[in-house]
């Protein structure tokens, strides 16, 4: 399915998913990097109009790689379902039609560091007078209190102060960060469900004003057991490399070619896995007998498995694993990822028509509504490039505009840029 960004204001979706539930909700977008552009992307794909305020040298994502033809597909990943409008913020101009588009929105989402947001000239007090109903939603690096409160923040260094490299990587080795900045999404999820959560109330008369979420607080609530471990029982939990901390035989296994991961969470998996494999005499081994016990001797028993499955490749195993109903599957890389029957069948994948680029092959939103996924109304967009149709929606005349323009306060594309071939 094909979806043409080149219009103005974003229409009812035209995937799937029909009616969404933030239809009719307009978002101030004044975030930048990840986690922001993250929680603001979410309520993008439930239907929300999301504004995206840019300066003039456009989100700091833009010069970030990997690029495409000299466009970031960092950003690209992470900003559909908006518009852009560039503004120089750091202007008297460029601060007043910030202004008048706040006092016209429903939600306004911002990851400046405490103070920023007034510099900008919405502070408090103004907000209190002249956009009494707007929600605001901040997402901050350290929270809004404590003595790094007001410091910048990366994902990087929340992985790092907030426990999860400690849990991650091979027991023998210093922790290493996830793959990806998971805390930068996780704090963007949180987000937006606190921005979803305050509107539905707001539905029901419940009268709230401002929402936030930290990269730390956020890294903190997903430590769960291990956390709960050391604040009741005082245990510091070391590093399992690739497998489960509490379960076994559960990790990445060694087969003829390839890794497969094997999650056998329950006794019956544990001993069903032990016929499938041929060694029905470790069931009654009083190393493995049960779940503590194998916990204990993960690593004989590991080595038991892995001798196993050594017989045959990887495929074979998946197969066999999930006909006895032993939850099992590959250790893919991006090329296996997107060519697995079973993602290409929730397909998640759009085509989307792109500005500058063309065809993109973008990943959609997770969500589902009624059944329906939530699909892409709108590519990323370019810096500026719904500036002229945003300002008339908010009632500024096209000489105004055309007056910012030339002041240099607001960066504006005047028509969609040819595709380069």
């Amino acid at each position: 399915m094909t979806h043409d960004s080149s219009h103005g204001q974003p229409p009812s979706a035209t995937g799937p998913a029909k009616c969404l539930p933030l239809e009719g909700i307009r978002v101030l977008d004044l975030t930048r990097a990840l986690s922001g552009p993250f929680c603001t992307t979410l309520l993008g794909d439930l239907g929300a109009d999301i504004i995206k305020v840019e300066p003039t040298g456009g989100d700091m994502i833009r010069h970030w790689g990997p690029h495409d033809r000299g466009t970031s597909l960092y950003h690209v990943s992470v900003n559909r379902n908006k518009r852009s409008i560039s503004l120089d913020l750091r202007s008297d101009d460029g601060r007043d039609v910030l202004r008048r588009l706040a006092e016209q929105v429903d939600v306004i989402v911002e990851n400046f560091r405490p103070g920023i947001l007034a510099d900008i000239g919405l502070d408090a007090d103004w907000l209190d007078q002249h956009a009494p109903d707007v929600l605001v939603a901040s997402v901050t690096g350290f929270g809004s209190r404590g003595p790094l409160h007001r410091e910048p923040c990366f994902d990087q260094i929340i992985q790092g102060m907030g426990g999860l490299m400690s849990l991650t990587g091979e027991p023998s080795r210093i922790g290493v960060r996830v793959g990806l900045p998971i805390v930068d999404l996780l704090t963007g999820m949180f987000a937006a469900v606190g921005v979803a959560a305050t509107l539905a109330g707001r539905a029901r008369g419940v009268t709230t004003r401002t929402v936030g979420a930290s990269m730390l607080e956020s890294a903190l609530a997903v430590l769960t057991f291990q956390a709960q471990n050391y604040l009741s029982n005082g245990i510091v939990p070391e590093r399992v490399g690739n497998s489960h901390p509490v379960l076994a035989p559960c990790g990445v296994f060694q087969t003829a070619d390839h890794a497969i991961n094997i999650a056998a969470g329950t006794q019956a998996h544990f001993e069903r896995l032990c016929r499938l494999v041929g060694r029905e005499d470790v069931i009654s081994d009083p190393r493995f007998c049960d779940s503590p016990s194998r916990l204990r001797h993960r690593e004989e028993l590991d080595a038991v498995i892995a001798g196993a499955l050594a017989r045959a490749d990887s495929g074979h195993w998946v197969r066999l694993l999930r006909e006895a109903d032993i939850p099992a599957g590959p250790v893919h890389d991006m090329a296996g990822v997107f060519a697995d029957p079973q993602v290409r069948a929730v397909d998640v994948v759009e085509n989307v028509d792109h500005p500058s680029l063309g065809t993109v092959h973008l990943v959609r939103g997770p969500l589902h509504i009624d059944d329906q996924p939530c699909s892409v109304r709108l590519a990323p967009p370019l810096l500026g490039e719904h500036s002229r149709e945003i300002l008339r929606e908010f009632g500024v005349s096209d000489s105004e505009i055309a007056g910012l323009i030339a002041d240099g306060v607001l960066v504006a594309h005047s028509e969609r840029v040819e595709v380069s071939r």
